[in-house]
């Protein structure tokens, strides 16, 4: 009976740590293990990027702090993403990034990621999103032109 929970346990997508940072300069990517992450202290330092995938559909943090020219670069999905914040502080020049992938002879431009963004308590002179659509796809030389 203990293993038979013991392998519920490990085998439930969801992931709590205690705490994450992110080196100044640097970028690191969540894995791709769970759908649904709890922190209880996020720390993404001055210039440096956390990546999300595309397989997060959830993300909770009890204390979120973005320094300056932070980013969190949400991976294009079809799923949406929920990110929920207790406390939030962002510094200058800090994003939210969740733009679409660009498009290519063979496929379309797919547009960004839905978002539903929660800080209960924020404290930032400025709010950045970006969630543009990709870059289409490139045209063809000659005169039809066609899907550029």
């Amino acid at each position: 009976m203990r293993k038979l929970i013991l392998l519920a346990v490990m085998a439930t997508p969801v992931a709590q740590a205690e705490s994450l940072e992110v080196a100044a300069h640097s970028m690191l990517r969540l894995p791709n293990k769970a759908a649904s992450v709890h922190l209880e202290h996020l720390r993404v330092a001055d210039s440096a990027t956390l990546l999300l995938p595309a397989s997060l559909t959830e993300l909770k943090i009890d204390r979120l702090e973005l320094g300056r020219d932070a980013r969190i670069a949400i991976a294009p999905a079809e799923r949406d993403l929920s990110i929920e914040a207790l406390t939030a502080r962002l510094g200058e020049g800090s994003e939210f990034s969740a733009p679409g992938a660009p498009g290519s002879y063979e496929r379309p431009a797919r547009p960004g990621r839905n978002l539903d963004l929660r800080l209960q308590a924020l404290e930032a002179d400025r709010l950045s999103i970006d969630a543009r659509g990709g870059a289409g796809a490139p045209g063809y030389v000659g005169l039809d032109g066609a899907n550029g």
